[in-house]
């Protein structure tokens, strides 16, 4: 019933909280089919924290999703709640003590795996999610203190890495977008993997954090999954057409995306020295190439 590759991750990620979680899942399961009126309908899927079981009630297909009992999907039925359909799959019945949720059903088709000009319906979608926001949401201009404290900490630690110039546009960033955002519910993890094909619209989002701030942090995200596209080939020229792209179909002002981007840019730089694997935990940072890839993004970006 759970899938093999998504209880050793399990496992590997959360330890014993994870195993003893995972014990329980098939009467979670169970319970909440009994609760909700469904009868499954299809082998378990998964994502990276939890799983998806397809299902259906009263003749329509739905999927009935159970996460992890972890901080980050606390917000997701009350985003799905605020949009009601709106970009996303319709939220159809919640059990919050379970992080389980009944959800439309949508394609296994990405945006990342389709024909589709990826950009421009990522812009689209971030428009489409971008309502005045709900009480209660996480802000995520809450996040500025935290953010400099580590960007001084990192800065302090490998002092060098990047010029001084680079790292004084990020706080920038942070003191000038990030400390005051507008009352805007955003997605807060929008990327091409997380809009999936559909049968109510061409596309509907699926995982959202649930975050209230600036429309411009879900170009980040969008943007950062595409960089693993791109590097293909022109990887700054490919990265500034999309964002183009992007900043035209969400309307969004493209230099104030250009510059949460930059910070992002030089975060990562310094997380991939703190926590990266393979070369950079050995310390041979010039050989890793996702090290070199971000080190040139933030030294060009702006």
């Amino acid at each position: 019933m759970i899938p093999e590759a998504f209880a050793a991750a399990t496992t590997a990620r959360e330890g014993t909280a994870g195993t003893a979680w995972l014990a329980t899942l098939p009467a979670i399961v169970s319970e909440l089919v009994d609760r909700w009126n469904c009868t499954p309908d299809g082998d378990w899927m998964h994502g990276e924290v939890g799983v998806i079981v397809p299902v259906q009630r009263s003749g329509e297909p739905l999927v009935l999703k159970v996460s992890f009992t972890h901080p980050g999907n606390v917000h997701e039925p009350d985003a799905y709640t605020a949009w009601n359909g709106r970009g996303a799959v319709h939220l159809y019945e919640r059990a919050d003590e379970h992080y389980a949720m009944l959800l439309e059903r949508a394609h296994p088709t990405t945006l990342r795996d389709s024909d589709a000009d990826v950009a421009v319906v990522g812009g689209q979608m971030s428009r489409l999610l971008a309502i005045p926001a709900p009480d209660g949401l996480p802000r995520l201009q809450d996040r500025a203190d935290e953010w400099a404290a580590e960007l001084q900490k990192d800065m302090a630690e490998f002092s060098g890495v990047l010029p001084d110039a680079v790292v004084a546009r990020a706080f920038g960033v942070i003191d000038e977008l990030v400390r005051e955002q507008p009352d805007v519910l955003i997605h807060g993890d929008l990327h091409h993997r997380n809009i999936l094909s559909a049968d109510r619209e061409p596309w509907l989002a699926i995982d959202p954090k649930g975050l209230i701030g600036d429309p411009a942090y879900d170009a980040v995200t969008f943007m950062k999954a595409r960089t693993l596209v791109l590097m293909q080939g022109d990887l700054l020229g490919g990265m500034t057409r999309e964002l183009a792209a992007y900043c035209e179909a969400a309307e969004l002002d493209q230099a104030r995306v250009r510059r949460w981007i930059q910070l992002e840019l030089v975060r990562t730089a310094y997380w991939l020295r703190r926590y990266g694997v393979g070369a950079v935990r050995r310390g041979d940072i010039a050989r890793d190439p996702a090290v070199q890839m971000v080190d040139e993004l933030a030294i060009n970006w702006a």
